[in-house]
């Protein structure tokens, strides 16, 4: 994960400088594409690595693709081997930005905000935005969101013998307990 948190400084590291920053390499991940009647296709990362420059309201994270678990270990081994193939690309990021961000408003009540960036998944580019809350409390930021992402956006190909059992829009959650560096 030391590796995870470079890549993030080298994306950032000339508007982070001389800026304040909070980060996080615990940020929870989860993805859900599960379909009613059949079994749940959910997983989470716990060590999403994640960095917020609060400042400007420029943010990055990273996850390395294989951290997902799913309940089910053959289906952990089909998303890492068939569909998200993780030996070809093991990593997904995210670089972006909280729009409106202003630190000196951030209080212990959530705020809605909305964070636009580009998230590479699979070796694809797309843009994102995702509806977020953000709150401070005792020095740390709390900032917890979520989007759809289309699996056929990321040319991630799902086998028509599943096809009925995984959902086309995958849900992305994610929950962020950042502190300041």
């Amino acid at each position: 994960m030391k590796n995870g948190l470079f890549i993030l400084t080298s994306l950032l590291l000339s508007n982070f400088i001389s800026a304040q920053k909070f980060s996080s390499k615990t940020g929870k991940v989860t993805i859900e594409a599960s379909i009613p009647m059949f079994e749940d296709v959910f997983a989470q990362d716990d060590n999403n690595v994640v960095i917020l420059n609060a400042d400007t309201g420029e943010m990055a994270s990273v996850s390395v693709v294989k951290n997902f678990k799913f309940k089910v270990k053959l289906m952990e081994e089909h998303f890492n081997e068939s569909y998200a193939e993780t030996a070809k690309y093991p990593k997904a990021t995210f670089k972006g930005k909280v729009m409106g961000f202003d630190k000196t408003k951030l209080t212990t009540n959530p705020q809605k905000v909305t964070v636009q960036g580009i998230l590479n998944f699979h070796g694809v580019d797309r843009n994102v935005s995702s509806k977020a809350t953000i709150s401070a409390k005792d020095g740390k930021m709390y900032m917890k969101g979520n989007f759809i992402a289309k699996s056929a956006d990321f040319k991630v190909t799902i086998p028509k013998m599943v096809m009925k059992k995984v959902a086309e829009n995958v849900n992305v959650e994610y929950n962020y307990t950042l502190v300041k560096q």
